[in-house]
């Protein structure tokens, strides 16, 4: 059975997320089997690399859909992109080994948090991320972010979904850079738990604003309280990059 794997940027703004929900299809997994299935002439389950929340953006989403059709990669894809709406883009379909799932053989991921900090708001990015008036502090954050990176218990870092489900990952990297008060958090990880790069994001922030110090977020860590880290940052401002394999 042919297997196709699809890199996939969405605008998240207008859907309910990634996944697919009864009685709802205003989702970017159900946007896809609706086209594909019409494409393909046949009901087909289009599986991710991953969940992202609603609101949130991709640039390089992973999924991977099975079918019995013989089609060309470079038909599907002209396919999707002629039927999906406007804010979902197909960037490449690839045919691949059988046995390729996007979810169970990715290896990493890599998400970036937006932020605009100029002194001026800039209108044209508003919709891609969160504004924050006051000053930030970025080297005091880069700090922080230090006490991050590495194979830790996340309990402190992501909404509790299930207490017997182990939340130790490992952080690759974190680079926080800041261009003319556009700031980005760049994380990269061998995998995240939910809402967890939102609730770093928003930790980050406070301690850039001087509501926490750098040195917290060891003790942060050690805790495993999701009540002592900052807030959960919005949305608005999460990207999925890329994905690894």
């Amino acid at each position: 059975m042919p297997n196709y794997k699809l890199t996939i940027a969405y605008d998240g703004r207008r859907y309910n997320g990634w996944q697919k929900q009864p009685g709802s299809t205003n989702t970017i997994q159900g946007k896809l089997e609706e086209i594909c299935g019409r494409l393909l002439n046949e009901q087909v389950e289009v599986v991710g690399s991953g969940r992202t929340d609603a609101g949130v953006h991709a640039i390089g989403q992973v999924a991977n859909v099975k079918t019995n059709s013989s089609i060309l990669p470079d038909e599907l894809l002209n396919g999707l992109n002629d039927h999906l709406p406007k804010d979902i883009r197909v960037k490449n379909v690839e045919k691949v080994n059988d046995r390729f799932h996007s979810r169970l053989n990715a290896v990493g991921k890599h998400y970036s948090y937006r932020i605009d900090n100029g002194r001026v708001a800039d209108l044209f990015t508003r919709k891609y991320s969160t504004r924050v008036e006051k000053p930030l502090d970025v080297e005091r954050m880069r700090q922080a972010a230090y006490y991050l990176i590495g194979e830790h218990d996340f309990t402190s870092f992501c909404t509790n979904s299930g207490k017997k489900k182990s939340k130790v990952r490992i952080i690759y990297s974190i680079d926080i850079i800041n261009v003319n008060g556009k700031i980005s958090i760049d994380i990269h990880g061998n995998g995240f738990l939910y809402n967890m790069i939102r609730i770093i994001s928003g930790t980050l922030i406070e301690v850039g604003l001087g509501k926490k110090n750098p040195e917290e977020v060891k003790d942060i860590l050690e805790a495993l309280d999701r009540s002592k880290a900052g807030i959960t940052a919005p949305s608005t401002g999460l990207f999925l990059v890329s994905v690894d394999y």
